[in-house]
């Protein structure tokens, strides 16, 4: 169907239907046909090249989406509570805003914090493993996304945040909701993000004054404590907007990572033994999953000048969409790009964007993911499907909804076999 479309705007408009999202790479291919820097009507540029993509993303004349950019696509913004709290993020704010309040947040991912974040990352692995193997250690197929792939990287960011275990499940379908609110979405898909907007900023504001009256060893001290020593550098909404951004990117892409990496070792049985066994082929693995399979599909730069880019004027007031997912599969950055090769060479995605906007969580999300993919496959030897995973209603964060699979009759042995010892090493 994608290359029966005769124009750039056709293979925007079919490539996000429903329909479509499971597989969107036919329509960057077909959007390829037209160029690697395509300006599809007035108002609206797309890069689907690497080297294009890449570009947008760094050239400092390109700025992220902020209030101005709102006034002239949505002015009524301002009535959303989840544009608002994104708008107080870094996500939606150029320099020197921008610089301001990511030098606040850059602290939680420092070298040193993911060496002390580690063995935490370690342990809720081990402690999921042990509850999915006793989910299904009859025989009863698990859901992977819900029982693992989800749980931990929202059992990660809380930890470092003081969030409690109780309510991180009440934190997981929050943050969903509100992360609905970045997709261009409808007034009442809106109305849901702001009501999710509205819960976290009330619960993330009782945290922070209990982190004030209470404080911790916790990321979430360390920048109350850092934000209230700067005489104002940062405000609250902003401090709020900031945390909010932490506690929702912060698993997202985690998430869905996992499962992409996941489905792909189930269907190539080779690799999955090479995760077990080879701790150097693991890196590359989720490199090229990164590359082949990203959670993020695209993002969004405006110009308001006119920028020369490669040769291609855009004009003032422009969005310029950089669909990343395309460029990561441009053939003339990468020989054979739809095909999935680990052992693939110079692979650098453009899965978490490039330039002062690259993604502040992408040392985090890469070290949980080559923690838990070799756990979870040493643990479970005979994992299967054991059913089709389900894809979510969604083109710009794109991953799985469900995900149902059998952990095979070795688990129960082991699970029976570990508990202790994991119950033993969590109380050391």
């Amino acid at each position: 169907m994608a290359d029966e479309l005769t124009s750039p705007e056709q293979v925007i408009a079919a490539m996000v239907l429903p329909e479509n999202r499971r597989n969107p790479y036919p329509f960057y291919d077909a959007l390829r046909a037209f160029g690697n820097l395509i300006h599809v009507k007035p108002g609206l540029t797309v890069a689907v090249g690497y080297e294009e993509c890449t570009r947008v993303l760094r050239d400092p004349r390109l700025r992220v989406q902020d209030e101005h950019s709102f006034d002239l696509a949505f002015p009524d913004w301002r009535s959303h509570s989840s544009l608002r709290g994104f708008t107080n993020s870094m996500l939606y704010r150029n320099p020197p805003d921008h610089t301001r309040m990511r030098a606040l947040v850059s602290g939680a991912f420092t070298p040193r914090r993911l060496r002390e974040v580690q063995p935490i990352i370690e342990d809720i692995t081990d402690r999921l493993l042990d509850q999915t193997a006793e989910l299904g250690a009859d025989g009863t197929p698990v859901d992977l996304m819900a029982e693992f792939a989800f749980r931990l990287p929202v059992g990660v960011i809380s930890e470092l945040l003081g969030v409690s275990p109780r309510d991180q499940d009440w934190f997981r379908a929050m943050a969903a909701e509100v992360m609905i609110a970045l997709e261009g979405v409808t007034n009442d898909q809106l109305q849901r993000a702001n009501a999710a907007m509205d819960g976290l900023n009330t619960y993330l504001a009782d945290l922070i004054a209990h982190c004030r009256r209470n404080p911790g060893d916790d990321l979430l001290t360390a920048l109350v404590q850092v934000r209230d020593a700067d005489g104002g550098g940062i405000g609250q909404d902003e401090l709020l907007g900031n945390l909010v951004l932490l506690l929702t990117a912060g698993f997202d892409t985690t998430t869905h990572l996992l499962g992409h990496c996941v489905l792909q070792a189930i269907e190539e049985p080779d690799f999955a033994e090479r995760l077990r066994v080879d701790e150097d082929f693991v890196p590359g693995y989720v490199e090229e999953t990164l590359r082949h399979e990203p959670p993020v599909q695209a993002t969004s730069r405006w110009a308001d000048r006119d920028v020369d880019l490669l040769g291609t004027t855009i004009p003032a007031d422009t969005k310029v969409l950089a669909i990343m997912a395309a460029g990561n599969r441009d053939p003339r950055r990468y020989p054979d790009p739809h095909r999935f090769d680990p052992d693939r060479k110079d692979v650098q995605p453009l899965s978490f964007a490039a330039g002062i906007h690259f993604c502040i969580g992408a040392p985090l999300a890469r070290l949980e993911t080559r923690i838990a993919l070799p756990r979870l496959l040493r643990r479970f030897p005979k994992l299967d499907l054991a059913g089709t995973p389900t894809y979510r209603d969604r083109w710009l964060v794109r991953g799985h909804d469900h995900f149902p699979v059998r952990i095979g009759p070795e688990a129960s042995d082991l699970y029976h076999g570990t508990k202790n010892a994991s119950q033993e090493r969590r109380h050391r």
